[in-house]
């Protein structure tokens, strides 16, 4: 049963198609090729493209090495290689990039592409967008560790391309595939491509992948004297075999790459620009929160009635001036009238002009205007603030207004010594994390140590999230309930 179970998967492994590609790295000029362009399973020489991706999102301050990450139970499932993780467990995003370049360790990358975009199918994505802009023309990714699924292909030609944007983009990172172990801080590991490291001279890297229907792939780098080379080989039939092929393909490289010095033609670096983003939507700061000056005043309705006529508008004022009046006779020192102060009301239109009566109408003496009346034109409004949870003077909320709809948690984002400095932290912090703050309110709350940004407004699922999310970015991060 054993030997059929061993005839088996060297079959199954034997049947995975062969490609090959040679390159000198200094220039970038193809040396061999063998099925270069063939669409091909990668495994792990996926991680390559995340641990790219890891380092471009450190350099533009996404993330930090020292970043804690939570790990989630997704990640904590992945098939091995692993590390080991468990679900809730935080590590440092370093030892997460270790566990990836050496151990090749599954559990690690998930755990990589969900702290930089949130899921790892929307990191796959950020993975192919990148291999565009890299020019890896023919590679799609569906996951952040390269274990077999439909439509995850990469060719030699494209993940020999990736590997010399590794060792030129990031030569202070490339250092971490030469190593024959690593602190992965939870423990030691050894490299998966030791034994290569260790027989072949020069060799510094790069990364080892292995499935049953890729078979052994390598991605290998050299140095010797102004040399380097790089090969790569997809298909091969045992990890030995491999190492053996990829060591003739190096010797091939040598041979026939120019010797001495020569100028290093370094690439590109991927045009981020032409990398699909979302749109960032247009988010407006309001200073300050002021009430409604001017308002105006609604069309009369169709078919109304006629307007007043002259001897309505006379009774009228001689109805207030009798009511003003009596109020005055009528007061006492138990009960004196007290004027109201003079408020600001909202500008009237001008008097309607009253149509003319077909017959002449007598003529009409007005009444004496009363003194203590107010033209409504003249009084000044006197603003009603909006209803807070905070009082005006210690909290403003410097977004639009929105229904709660349920939602009502919220995230602390902590303490800043002004007002002006909380908000600018809610709009960057807005901005980066549009996809689950998009619904939320940007609050400063004036706290005794200082000016207090939140974002409010939020279900509880969504204010975890973003808040597990800005975590493992390095930004300090509590979430809050109703009450």
């Amino acid at each position: 049963m054993g030997l059929l179970v061993f005839a088996f998967f060297a079959n199954a492994v034997s049947a995975a198609p062969y490609a090959a590609m040679v390159i000198d790295a200094r220039t970038g000029e193809v040396l061999h090729a063998r099925n270069a362009d063939t669409r091909l399973h990668p495994a792990s020489l996926t991680k390559m493209m995340t641990l790219y991706v890891a380092f471009e999102a450190i350099r533009r301050g996404e993330i930090s090495l020292d970043s804690k990450i939570t790990i989630s139970r997704k990640a904590a499932a992945e098939q091995p290689s692993k590390l080991g993780l468990k679900p809730g467990q935080r590590i440092e995003l370093r030892y997460l990039i270790r566990a990836s370049a050496v151990k090749s360790a599954n559990d690690a990358a998930t755990a990589i592409g969900e702290a930089i975009s949130g899921s790892e199918a929307a990191f796959a994505r950020r993975m192919t967008q990148t291999a565009k802009a890299l020019g890896m023309t023919r590679t799609t990714f569906k996951n952040a560790h390269g274990l077999t699924e439909s439509g995850h292909m990469s060719t030699a030609r494209d993940m020999t391309i990736l590997g010399r944007h590794m060792i030129y983009d990031y030569p202070q990172y490339y250092n971490l595939f030469s190593r024959r172990s690593t602190d992965a801080g939870v423990r030691q590991v050894a490299n998966t491509n030791r034994r290569l490291l260790a027989n072949y001279r020069g060799a510094d890297g790069i990364k080892t992948g292995y499935t049953n229907a890729a078979g052994f792939n390598l991605v290998a780098s050299a140095e010797r004297g102004n040399q380097r080379v790089i090969a790569t080989v997809f298909g091969g039939r045992s990890s030995a075999s491999r190492n053996a092929r990829v060591a003739e393909l190096l010797d091939m490289g040598f041979q026939r790459s120019k010797g001495g010095a020569i100028a290093i033609s370094k690439p590109a670096r991927p045009n981020y620009q032409a990398i699909e983003t979302p749109t960032p939507k247009t988010i407006k700061v309001a200073k300050t929160i002021t009430a409604v000056r001017k308002s105006l005043r609604p069309l009369p309705r169709p078919n109304s009635a006629e307007p007043p006529s002259e001897d309505m508008l006379l009774a009228l004022v001689q109805d207030v001036g009798k009511s003003v009046s009596e109020t005055r006779q009528s007061a006492t020192p138990e009960n004196p009238v007290v004027e109201a102060p003079a408020t600001e009301a909202p500008p009237v239109q001008e008097p309607v002009e009253v149509a003319k009566a077909a017959a002449p109408a007598p003529t009409v003496t007005p009444l004496e205007r009363p003194k203590n009346l107010v033209p409504a034109s003249l009084a000044p409004v006197q603003e009603q603030p909006e209803p807070e949870t905070e009082t005006a003077s210690n909290s403003r909320v410097i977004t639009r207004a929105s229904t709660s709809g349920g939602r009502q948690w919220g995230i602390s984002l902590g303490k800043h010594t002004t007002r002006d400095r909380a908000e600018r932290h809610l709009l960057k912090i807005a901005l980066q994390e549009i996809d689950t703050l998009d619904e939320g309110l940007r609050k400063v709350v004036r706290r005794p140590q200082g000016w207090e940004a939140n974002f409010v407004g939020l279900t509880r699922d969504r204010a975890q999230q973003a808040c597990q999310r800005l975590s493992a970015r390095g930004v300090n991060c509590e979430t809050h309930g109703p009450g």
